[in-house]
């Protein structure tokens, strides 16, 4: 039985309104608010990164996974578009950071927003396949937003973190699909500091046709139906896409509303739906079922469908739940202080 024996997410403390950015650029933030269903969105501080973000995600992920040694894990795989490093991987870091190394291997990913799932995607499988006893995945992201763009009032930034494996297994997976086509909607090359989109071309034929696509292939290939599910999760590159997707496949609003983060949290890029499925496991009850759809850009979906089990009564505590790092001890910023974290101005060196 493959599936998730241990999770966990990491998020930033800081926050920024959308009023804040708003004010600057001399925007309507009613108009965005209303347009992007955000209220604020996560700020990671100079000191925090992908790597960063995958070191406590996993670290909460260990301590709900029991007793595991590390180097028991034989893959670490670290989904995000924003690696800290263009040439130096980010997986190498995290294995050495809770003592995985040094036969292990690792690799990190990439396809815009969709890079978390990929990481789940392959590592599950190598579970599948009996190649190893746990494997962990990855989906982190500071993502990139240019100054005064649409994108700056979600780009955000969290982690989520899953170990796979067969033993006490919290959710086993029982399909995945994906579904895949070359459709350019969102991009940055090399040397370029912010992506760049297009526009609400990300929408129809982008997003919504992808997630739709791999959603219903998935429901179609399993048999179910969006009444068979207690939860479902979709990325949210801002509060209204999430929303709408999922209305429109058959689910309810209170299907959606415990992984439905972006309103608070903004687009964690290739976090967005893991986290929302960590918040998920939070409440989740054994016999649940869990609906999981990410996206990314270029363009693709992986759909997942899990069933807790009773394990997760004994683990969901061990580890700080994703509500409280939504919620607590959160410090909000103004824009200078945000432009400065973010690197938004650029010096000659």
């Amino acid at each position: 039985m493959a599936g998730i024996v241990g999770y966990g997410a990491h998020l930033p403390r800081h926050r920024i309104k959308v009023e804040e950015i708003a004010k600057v650029w001399g925007a309507d933030a009613p108009s965005y608010k209303r347009g992007l269903m955000l209220r604020e969105k996560s700020v990671p501080p100079p000191d925090m990164d992908t790597i960063t973000l995958s070191v406590e995600a996993t670290r909460n992920a260990l301590k709900r996974a029991g007793s595991i040694d590390p180097k028991d894990i034989g893959a670490i795989y670290i989904g995000s578009e924003s690696h800290p490093y263009a040439v130096k991987p980010s997986g190498t870091v995290v294995a050495e950071a809770i003592g995985a190394t040094p036969d292990i291997h690792c690799a990190d990913f990439e396809f815009a927003c969709k890079a978390g799932t990929e990481a789940m995607y392959v590592a599950l499988s190598h579970i599948e396949a009996g190649q190893m006893k746990y494997a962990l995945a990855i989906a982190a992201d500071t993502s990139q937003g240019a100054p005064s763009d649409a994108l700056e009032f979600s780009a955000a930034a969290g982690a989520g973190a899953f170990i796979m494996g067969n033993d006490n297994v919290i959710a086993e997976i029982l399909y995945t699909h994906s579904y895949m086509t070359d459709t350019p909607d969102f991009w940055r090359r090399e040397h370029q500091f912010y992506p760049q989109h297009g526009s609400r071309f990300t929408g129809e034929e982008a997003y919504f046709a992808h997630t739709k696509g791999a959603s219903r292939a998935i429901l179609e290939k399993s048999g179910m139906k969006p009444s068979d599910f207690a939860y479902a999760v979709f990325h949210q590159p801002n509060g209204k896409f999430h929303q709408r997707v999922a209305l429109e496949l058959g689910f309810t609003q209170e299907q959606i509303d415990p992984g439905w983060l972006a309103p608070v949290l903004g687009n964690t890029y290739s976090g967005a739906s893991p986290i929302g499925l960590t918040a998920i496991l939070d409440i989740a009850k054994p016999g649940d079922l869990v609906f999981m759809c990410s996206y990314g850009s270029g363009s693709g979906s992986d759909a997942f469908i899990w069933k807790v089990t009773d394990r997760i009564d004994e683990v969901r505590d061990a580890a700080v739940r994703t509500s409280k790092l939504l919620e607590e001890n959160l410090i909000y910023v103004d824009y200078g202080t945000y432009a400065k974290f973010r690197h938004k101005i650029r010096k000659n060196d």
